[in-house]
């Protein structure tokens, strides 16, 4: 199935999935930048949550692409937390607390990572949508969804 297939099958997994690699680009392009830039002014409340950003990156990279689970020396305990987030709803709860945690950053000062807000709280939105549709989780196989994990063992 080509990507432009996935997409017309209509499935708000599928969206969720690609919003959530597009939220992991910005978590981590704006975490950074934002944290060198507060570096300056010594702005500890946004450097804290410019790493939150950054680490809610790699937590949204493995929860996205399954495939870095098998190729990835990362332990049996990260592993299975990843794992646990495997349904829409779950997908969707786990977006809703990041989105929440990185608009919580606008408490201190407004900066670019209204953007990362923006994006994850339209992905939990996508897999809330999902789960409320009664549509089953479907993988992107250009992502490494199902198929694909599977041929590399």
């Amino acid at each position: 199935m080509t990507l432009k297939e996935e997409f017309q099958t209509r499935n708000f997994s599928i969206y969720g999935q690609w919003l959530g690699i597009l939220s992991m680009i910005l978590c981590f392009a704006l975490g950074l930048s934002n944290m060198i830039s507060s570096i300056f002014s010594l702005n500890i409340v946004i450097i804290a949550f410019s790493i939150l950003a950054m680490v809610f990156s790699f937590v949204i990279l493995f929860v996205e692409v399954p495939l870095l689970l098998r190729i990835c020396p990362t332990s049996s305990s990260f592993d299975a937390a990843i794992r646990k987030i495997s349904t829409n709803y779950m997908r969707a709860g786990a977006y809703g607390v990041m989105a929440l945690v990185i608009w919580l950053s606008c408490i201190s000062t407004r900066t670019s990572l209204i953007a990362a807000a923006v994006f994850l709280t339209f992905t939990g939105a996508c897999y809330g949508l999902a789960g409320a549709k009664g549509q089953a989780f479907v993988g992107s196989k250009t992502l490494g969804g199902q198929g694909v994990a599977q041929m590399i063992v």
